[in-house]
């Protein structure tokens, strides 16, 4: 039974006259591992930014357990531990160590005290690998270290939906796989997962939805099966043949 969690209706996004994202329509459901495709520019990393509140949407509803978060009306650090979001660059918090990033946003947001803080950051630390690593700061890790306690990070705020925003595309390719690791492994957990991607073999093996953006409108969705082998429109198989070789 599909179980929808996130509702996004008739959402629209315009920085002055430039308008980035044109009614956008689609539900999130619970278990869902969703790769948002398209090339540079097409309006896929605003529309995670809007999901999770960084940026204000110009028109049109972000429905969360029923409530029209895109309203204004709610408290978003407390909607933003509950759809949590990993970055590009990290964004981790370069003058404490990776235990303390793994545990401010649940003291500060969640108001746990410290020794239960302590006691879930430890736990997703050592989920993604970085235990070793929680004296650290982030200058002393690889960026793949980096991004691996930046998802620890964002389960320890305990997020019914995790949004990923291109969370290989500052990586060297050598680091690339142990991130992607992690993400699979969330993705068998049952864990929804929004991942805008350019890594193509992930959102045909590990999603169960794909989506293909282009100048900021959804063109085309479906299942991998769907889109990678059978896309029905011209533009979707003219961006997949560039990775045909890949």
């Amino acid at each position: 039974m599909n179980e929808p969690i996130l509702k996004i209706n008739h959402l629209s996004k315009a920085f002055g006259s430039n308008v980035v994202l044109r009614d956008i329509d689609f539900t999130v459901n619970k278990g869902d591992v969703i790769s948002i495709i398209g090339a540079s520019g097409s309006g896929k990393s605003t529309l995670l930014r809007c999901i999770n509140l960084l940026e204000t949407p110009t028109s049109g509803q972000i429905i969360y357990n029923d409530r029209d978060v895109a309203s204004g009306k709610i408290n978003a650090p407390e909607y933003r531990s509950h759809v949590g979001m990993v970055f590009q660059s990290f964004n981790l918090f370069n003058n404490m160590t990776v235990l303390e990033n793994c545990m401010v946003g649940q003291t500060k947001v969640l108001k746990k005290d410290r020794e239960a803080a302590k006691e879930a950051a430890m736990y997703f630390l050592q989920k993604v690998g970085m235990a070793p690593y929680i004296n650290a700061k982030p200058r002393q890790l690889s960026g793949g270290q980096k991004q691996r306690v930046a998802i620890a990070r964002a389960l320890a705020m305990n997020p019914e939906i995790l949004l990923f925003d291109e969370p290989t595309s500052a990586l060297d390719p050598e680091m690339v796989g142990e991130v992607l690791n992690v993400m699979q492994a969330l993705a068998q957990e049952g864990m929804t997962m929004l991942v805008v991607t350019h890594e193509m073999a992930f959102a045909r093996d590990v999603s169960n939805r794909v989506v293909y953006m282009k100048e900021g409108i959804i063109r085309e969705q479906g299942t991998p099966q769907q889109i990678f082998e059978n896309p029905q429109r011209q533009e979707t198989r003219e961006f997949l043949a560039r990775f045909r070789n890949k």
